[in-house]
C-alpha cells in the first residue's frame, strides 16, 4: 500500500523518481525500490517524503485522516513499528546468509588444502615434452601456488566474519 501511494502522490505532483530523489537526496533506484515495495523509508525519509510531496504521512501510509492527533500519531508509529521489524527481519537474513556462507568457505578451503597434501602435486612428475600437457602443469602449479599463498589470508577473513556475524544471544 505505502509503495503505491508513493508511486501515486509523486505521479499527481508531476515529480518523476529522478526529480524526487534529488529533492530527497537519495538516488533514483531508492524511489523505484519504495514503489515496487522492495524496500521501505525509514520513519525520518518518510517524513522528509512527507514534506517533499506536500502530504501527510498517513496519507502515505493509507490512513485517512479521520482520527485526532494522538491516534493518528499512535496508528503512525504502529505501522513505523511493522516496517522496522520487517526490515529487521530482512537483516538477520542477510546476516544468516552471509555467516553459513563463511562457514561454507572455510569448510571448502579446508578440503582444498586436504585434497592437494593428500595428492603431493602429481603434476611435477609429468612429462612436459607435449604442449598440451605443459600448459595444463603449468595451470595447475598456478592454481597450487596461488591457492596456497591467498587460501590462508581468505581463511582468516572468512573466520573473522563467522565471529563477527554470529548470533548474539
Amino acid at each position: 500500500m505505502l509503495n503505491e501511494n508513493i508511486k501515486a502522490i509523486r505521479r499527481s505532483k508531476g515529480l518523476s523518481q529522478q526529480e524526487l530523489a534529488v529533492k530527497l537526496n537519495i538516488v533514483r533506484q531508492t524511489v523505484s525500490k519504495w514503489e515496487q515495495g522492495l524496500s521501505v523509508p525509514d520513519s525520518d525519509m518518510l517524513i522528509s517524503l512527507s514534506e517533499v510531496l506536500e502530504t501527510p504521512v498517513s496519507t502515505l501510509l493509507g490512513e485517512t485522516v479521520i482520527e485526532t492527533e494522538i491516534d493518528t500519531l499512535k496508528a503512525i508509529s504502529e505501522k513505523l513499528e511493522v516496517i522496522n521489524l520487517q526490515l529487521a527481519q530482512r537483516k538477520t537474513t542477510r546476516k544468516k546468509i552471509i555467516h553459513w556462507s563463511l562457514i561454507s568457505l572455510c569448510v571448502i578451503i579446508a578440503i582444498v588444502f586436504a585434497v592437494l597434501s593428500a595428492s603431493e602435486s602429481p603434476y611435477l612428475g609429468w612429462d612436459y615434452s607435449d604442449p598440451e600437457t605443459a600448459v595444463l602443469g603449468v595451470a595447475f602449479h598456478s592454481f597450487e601456488w596461488l591457492f596456497v599463498r591467498a587460501a590462508p589470508i581468505i581463511y582468516i577473513g572468512a573466520v573473522l566474519g563467522i565471529f563477527l556475524t554470529r548470533r548474539k544471544k
